[in-house]
């Protein structure tokens, strides 16, 4: 009790040294820029004073250049300079005071969802100072022990940006607490992920542990209630386990996979087939992690279970939940987009129709408004999403993940001790679902199965990474295309047809649906933006649905903000009009009016 007393009296004082703090490391980063600029030999990159020519092939004033660049930088730092202020928390870190509400994976714990207070005090004091000695004495529970052993760059959360909105000034709303009837819904959803993982997307329709699965969902109260804006009610066959965020905006048309996802294509000459190496079943050679008290314990403190992954000889397209899980296990967070800009690229869809070179005689576009800056736009856009995000994970919300959801039931139905305050707050709704006597049947506790030996990354969950890059990266597509497309007419010209994978993942067949005319190349990104992030999130078990929906806003938010920066950086004039996630049209240009 003293340890934890000297914590939070050191807690307390680092909240008033806060602004000196952030102050000092400004200035103490200032001049070492400074420094390090009046330290850089120009004149030899030129060959010396004798090699420098007087005069280029187009004359062009330097002086006016430099001058007119110092004034485009200087006037996107005005505009980017917001301050929205201290953004709330949902108060969970307050309500339950042995921090059972919050993220604790890699820290040191005192039971089966309490965190050692010292250990979660030293991680929070070392994310108010911001000294990185401060991190170096985080309280992490196996020091040492290896790559899950330590969190996963928490200083990230306080790194700047030269464009678009600071991580800081990025807003979306506090997490839902763990108490609500939200949070509580979307637990179960996982719960019926991990039972249907290894079940084929297009047998949805016909298999009876969905029919369950659709039964439980319609059932909860957070469903059927006003507040409920991110779930489809009521959950079908058609929508269960799928994105939304307004009616028609393509995540619920189709097949369950985007076609982005499934469309073979070409990086330059080499082929990609859209096949990926997966994870054998549960029953098959594979399995579900994390299941036992002693295993779950193990990995929450940073521990190696040394069980795992089994991979399936064969490669496979994504037909059911534990290949999303496979492919978000080892991705490059921008990867799935990259390839969506080669799929679009190879089926001759065209560019926006504000892009100022379409009709041109003269010019094409190319590392201006053409392919060269659409690919390397996509990269640069991933790394600012992840700030922002980093700062909603780390600063403002340290949001558990479902996993330490997961325990706070099985503490909860088994009363163990100590007993961690959180299990006590936990809706009914998911202490009565009909999955829980299955999972416990299935694997003797009610610890929600993880698809990975490791279970979550060492960070906390909301928002997500994948869904933060998703939705920036899909913004940056729908900025260089015409989102309004039809696919299927882009594809038959190719010789290709709407697809979806066979049960078993070994060839493509043609979709049949009464809809495939109607899928248009914005909902078929907006669809992979929810695949990708629930692949990582509810079909691994990892994030909630909540983290997964803000994440994708989020990431469209901080795009919008770069675009718009980096528009009075082109030459070119232009006007373009993106339609964003919610329907509603954003507009990015460098024109006056």
């Amino acid at each position: 009790m003293d340890t934890e007393k000297t914590a939070m009296k050191d807690l307390a004082d680092s909240q008033t040294e806060r602004g000196k703090v952030s102050r000092r490391h400004f200035v103490k980063g200032a001049a070492t820029i400074a420094a390090v600029a009046a330290a850089i030999p120009f004149e030899p990159l030129l060959g010396g004073k004798g090699a420098v020519a007087e005069a280029s092939v187009v004359d062009y004033d330097s002086e006016d250049r430099a001058e007119a660049s110092f004034n485009y930088r200087k006037r996107a730092a005005h505009t980017e300079k917001i301050n929205v202020g201290v953004q709330p928390d949902n108060g969970d870190a307050s309500r339950f005071t042995d921090f059972s509400g919050s993220y604790s994976k890699a820290l040191l714990h005192d039971g089966l969802g309490v965190p050692n207070a010292a250990a979660w005090l030293s991680l929070r004091h070392a994310l108010m100072t911001g000294e990185f000695e401060d991190f170096a004495n985080i309280g992490v529970g196996t020091p040492g022990g290896g790559g899950n052993s330590k969190l996963n760059g928490p200083q990230v959360a306080l790194a700047f940006d030269l464009q678009g909105l600071d991580s800081h000034a990025t807003v979306i709303p506090p997490a839902p607490s763990v108490a609500s009837t939200q949070t509580a819904a979307e637990q179960v959803e996982h719960y019926w992920a991990a039972l249907l993982a290894d079940v084929p997307f297009s047998r949805y329709l016909t298999n009876s542990l969905v029919a369950e699965a659709v039964a439980d969902m319609n059932s909860l109260s957070y469903l059927g209630s006003p507040a409920n804006d991110q779930f489809s009610f009521p959950v079908t066959p058609q929508n269960l386990f799928r994105g939304q965020f307004v009616p028609g905006d393509g995540n619920v048309q189709g097949p369950y996979v985007s076609q982005f996802m499934v469309q073979p294509t070409f990086c330059g000459v080499q082929p990609l087939s859209q096949r990926y190496q997966t994870f054998l079943p549960v029953g098959g050679g594979g399995s579900a992690y994390m299941t036992s008290v002693s295993e779950y314990q193990l990995v929450q403190n940073g521990g190696d279970s040394g069980r795992q992954l089994a991979f399936d000889p064969a490669f496979r397209f994504v037909r059911n939940g534990r290949d999303l899980a496979a492919y978000t296990h080892v991705d490059v967070l921008y990867q799935g987009y990259f390839t969506a800009f080669l799929v679009l690229t190879g089926i001759g869809a065209s560019p926006n129709p504000g892009n100022p070179y379409i009709g041109s005689l003269t010019q094409k576009a190319f590392a201006t408004l053409g392919g060269p800056d659409a690919a390397g736009t996509l990269a640069e856009m991933a790394t600012r999403a992840l700030k922002a995000a980093w700062h909603h994970k780390w600063i403002k919300d340290l949001r558990m993940r479902p996993e330490e959801y997961g325990a706070l039931v099985h503490a909860r139905l088994t009363n163990s001790s100590p007993f961690p305050q959180a299990a006590g707050a936990l809706h009914g709704d998911v202490l009565n679902s009909a999955a829980l006597p299955i999972i416990f049947s299935t694997y003797g506790s009610y610890l929600l199965p993880q698809a990975f030996p490791e279970g979550s990354p060492t960070h906390p969950c909301y928002p997500t990474g994948h869904g933060t890059v998703g939705g920036a990266c899909v913004t940056v597509l729908k900025f260089f295309f015409d989102g309004s497309q039809r696919i299927r007419p882009l594809l038959r010209g190719t010789g290709r047809d709407v697809a979806v994978p066979s049960t078993n993942g070994l060839a493509l067949h043609t979709y049949t649906g009464a809809d495939r005319d109607n899928l248009d190349l914005n909902g078929e990104l907006n669809k992979l933006a929810y695949n990708i992030s629930f692949g990582h999130g509810i079909h691994a078990g990892i994030h909630f649905r909540s983290s997964t929906y803000w994440s994708i806003l989020l990431g469209e938010q901080v795009a919008l903000s770069i675009l718009q920066d980096r528009a009075r950086s082109y030459n070119e004039p232009f006007t373009v009009n993106i339609t964003k996630f919610d329907g509603t049209t954003a507009t990015i240009t460098n024109q006056q009016h």
